[in-house]
């Protein structure tokens, strides 16, 4: 199977639904969507079989760029993590009507189109155009669609917008000096470079700019919950379940084996910046008052295990870190969910205005419980062996560096804790909470299927992802 093919079915999908009208747009936006997690499962089962899964033409002659597309088993785990999130969250956004739905949902397609890309691509000006497409259509979801007071949501958009895309410029900056060296832009080929300790330094910190504010790394980190909270839920998942990865992915695809030696000389530096969000994101979230910025700063904790796990440069490290990346992206937007099903009723997201949920929709309680659990790493859900992967590398490295980092989940367990006491029990609010609906619950269960499934069975994704990290370890250790 042609990999650009599920490329293709994604861009016509997000036209057919812009040209189906605003009644169909949904409906056509989730047919298209289950079609291409059907064309990565298809990917998936021709890659087990051991047939080479790429696409490589000559794009430009002059300079040397191809339009290259390569799947091993990390970039099907994004793939299959983006196509597979794509349509729950379409199918989540059903119970809530928007303006000018055709573009809506055209815009979501499209994105991931955009994101699909950049974990296929395999030129680096490719990827770069896939990375800096991804973010026009979640400035706009977010800007036209989103929630609050009008001038603070441009505010928070247009910042985001601009901090980003300024932070990729840089990258741009590392490609073309790349270019200058090897003359192709192809991972392979810029795989096989022999740069001097200084010239991996730039390159590594050009990256890293572009990353961390993408992800986000502590200090670059001021745009995310705001926006999270502007942002109406749909664009919220996008960021938090998928877009957030792609800065995570690259680290491990693109940053670290190209620029190896200045990941080994500053990996204390780095590691301690991911365990500084870990620890901030968690001590802010305690203070939070709106349901969503607690969300947000606990998704900043996370990551930043997840970004320190990546730094450790062992084995357990990477591999605990795209764990820990597909088990967030589901955690983060079954959080997110609830916490708009909860606004679908109480028309709050203050926590303090919230209460006796339990009471009226244990259904709710229970699955919401599972998801707080699954967390905070809750040993049998997913998260939980990621989690401890991670701090099992990062006690390789230094075991201070596991016990800190180990404090999201001490402080994970108290705040999300908190925030489930407040919001689903105490006195019922006044408003009436009604009970899930099929769609709500529906989402939810297949959300926590998927936890339990891979926290009791994680080998499926273990086998696929361990070749490639391994093939990237060596890599790494080349020099």
């Amino acid at each position: 199977m042609n990999v650009s093919l599920l490329l293709i079915l994604l861009l016509v999908g997000a036209f057919a639904t812009y040209l189906a009208g605003d009644k169909l747009a949904s409906k056509v936006a989730l047919f298209f969507s289950l079609a291409v997690l059907g064309c990565s499962i298809v990917l998936l089962n021709h890659f087990n079989a051991g047939e080479n899964i790429s696409f490589i033409n000559q794009w430009i002659s002059q300079p040397n760029i191809s339009f290259a597309l390569q799947a091993d088993g990390l970039s099907l785990a994004m793939l299959l993590l983006t196509t597979a999130l794509t349509p729950l969250i379409i199918f989540s956004s059903f119970g809530n009507e928007y303006k000018n739905a055709k573009s809506f949902y055209a815009l979501i397609l499209f994105m991931a189109f955009a994101m699909a890309g950049t974990f296929l691509a395999a030129d680096g000006l490719l990827y770069y155009i896939f990375w800096e497409l991804s973010l026009i259509p979640i400035y706009f979801i977010a800007l036209l669609w989103g929630n609050g007071d009008a001038e603070e949501r441009k505010t928070a958009v247009v910042k985001f917008f601009i901090y980003t895309l300024a932070g990729s410029l840089f990258m741009l900056v590392a490609f073309i000096y790349l270019y200058q060296r090897a003359g192709s832009l192809l991972i392979d080929d810029l795989y096989k470079l022999d740069l001097t300790a200084s010239e991996q330094l730039w390159i590594f910190l050009a990256f890293f700019l572009a990353y961390a504010i993408k992800i986000p790394i502590i200090p670059f980190h001021t745009w995310q919950a705001k926006v999270y909270q502007k942002a109406p839920t749909v664009g919220t998942m996008l960021l938090s379940g998928i877009m957030l990865k792609m800065g995570l992915y690259s680290v491990i695809r693109w940053q670290l084996p190209i620029a190896p030696l200045a990941a080994k000389q500053y990996m204390f530096v780095f590691i301690a910046l991911g365990i500084a969000g870990v620890i901030y994101g968690s001590i802010v979230a305690l203070r939070q008052k709106d349901l969503k910025k607690l969300l947000a700063y606990s998704s900043l904790a996370h990551v930043g295990l997840i970004a320190a796990g990546a730094y450790t440069l062992t084995l357990d490290g990477l591999r605990g870190a795209v764990l820990q990346m597909i088990a967030h992206g589901f955690v983060v937007v079954g959080l997110f969910f609830a916490a708009e099903i909860i606004f679908r009723r109480y028309d709050t997201r203050t926590i303090s205005e919230m209460g006796g949920i339990r009471s009226q929709s244990p259904k709710f309680t229970s699955m919401f419980m599972i998801l707080v659990l699954a967390s905070v790493a809750l040993p049998s859900t997913f998260n939980f062996v990621g989690e401890f992967t991670v701090l099992y590398s990062l006690s390789q490295i230094n075991i201070w560096f596991a016990i800190l980092g180990g404090t999201t989940i001490i402080l994970g367990a108290y705040y999300m804790l908190k925030m489930f006491q407040h919001v689903m029990l105490g006195e019922t609010n006044k408003k009436i909470f009604a009970d899930v609906t099929l769609n709500e619950g529906l989402t939810m269960v297949i959300i926590v299927a998927v936890l339990f499934f891979f926290g009791m069975y994680p080998k499926p994704i273990i086998d696929l992802i361990t070749p490639s990290l391994e093939n990237i370890l060596t890599q790494i250790n080349r020099n």
